[in-house]
This record gives C-alpha cells, sequence and structure tokens, in this order.
C-alpha cells in the first residue's frame, strides 16, 4: 500500500466521523426545534461540542488505523479488535452524552416530564461526560496501537539492539 494512503484513508474516515456526528446532532436540535436553533444551540455549547465532535473524528480514525492494520504489519495485532469495539462504544456514549438532551422538548409531549426535567438540568453534565468518555477512547486506542507497535518493533529488531 502506498505510504500516502495510509495517512489519507483513516484521515477521511476521521473527516467523515466528524461531519457524520455533527449531521446527527444538527439533525437532532433542527427536529426538535429549528435549524436556527440547531445553529444558535450549537454556537452556545462550542467549547463542548467541537471537542466531542474531533475526538469522535480522532477515534474513527484510529480505528481504521488498527482495523485495517495500516501502522501494525503483524498478522494478529492482539486484541485491538476487542478494544477498538470498545472505544466505539465510548464514542456513541459521547454521542448520546451530547445530543439526548434536545429530547427533553419531545419527552413532555409523551408524558415523560421528569425525564424531560433531567436532562436539561444535566445537559452540561452529560455533555462533559460525553467529552470524557471520547478522551478515554482515544487513550485507550493510542495505547493498543503503540503497544502493538512496539511489538513489532521488538519482533524486527535483533535482541542485543532492543535492549
Amino acid at each position: 500500500m502506498p505510504s500516502y494512503k495510509r495517512f489519507l484513508i483513516p484521515g477521511f474516515s476521521g473527516l467523515a466521523g466528524t461531519l457524520v456526528l455533527a449531521g446527527i446532532y444538527f439533525g437532532i436540535v433542527s427536529i426538535a426545534e429549528s435549524p436556527s436553533h440547531a445553529f444558535e444551540l450549537f454556537w452556545e455549547d462550542r467549547l463542548i461540542v467541537i471537542p466531542i465532535l474531533l475526538g469522535f473524528g480522532v477515534q474513527v480514525a484510529l480505528y481504521v488505523i488498527l482495523k485495517k492494520r495500516l501502522f501494525v504489519p503483524v498478522a494478529y495485532p492482539g486484541p485491538s479488535a476487542a478494544l477498538t469495539g470498545a472505544g466505539g462504544g465510548v464514542s456513541a456514549t459521547a454521542m448520546v452524552a451530547c445530543c439526548a438532551h434536545h429530547v427533553t422538548d419531545v419527552l413532555p409531549l409523551v408524558g415523560l416530564t421528569a425525564a424531560a426535567t433531567f436532562l436539561a438540568e444535566y445537559r452540561l453534565a452529560f455533555m462533559f461526560l460525553g467529552l470524557g468518555t471520547t478522551i478515554i477512547g482515544i487513550v485507550f486506542m493510542l495505547v493498543v496501537l503503540f503497544r502493538e507497535r512496539r511489538k513489532v518493533l521488538l519482533m524486527v529488531l535483533p535482541a542485543s539492539e532492543a535492549a
């Protein structure tokens, strides 16, 4: 595989993940309120939403790197598949924490006033939780990537040079 593809594939994948999550965010808010409200709310919460969006994109890029073994050319990259799956779960948690509070506009209509009040009151807490889980997922996947790269280096280098 040409070396430029090792950077382009995860880069475009990460960008696509960021755009999809942003689309979900704007879609939920636009349906619940209006597109103009979605942009107002985004601007109001930009210091939390932008890092969550970018963090999700980084997680998608790291997942692609690990899944396609772009920088870890070994037949079996250890438990990275399970760990990146866990990272995907963390990303999903971040998305839900970021966007779930917008359901509060609809919940009173279906008789869930207490849930609507709870989500509205703890909106920022959910968003910070989402940001925290995004960061944990990124660190988790970086640890896997660096550990697997170290294994490859130790296999390639003679024992005397590795010490």
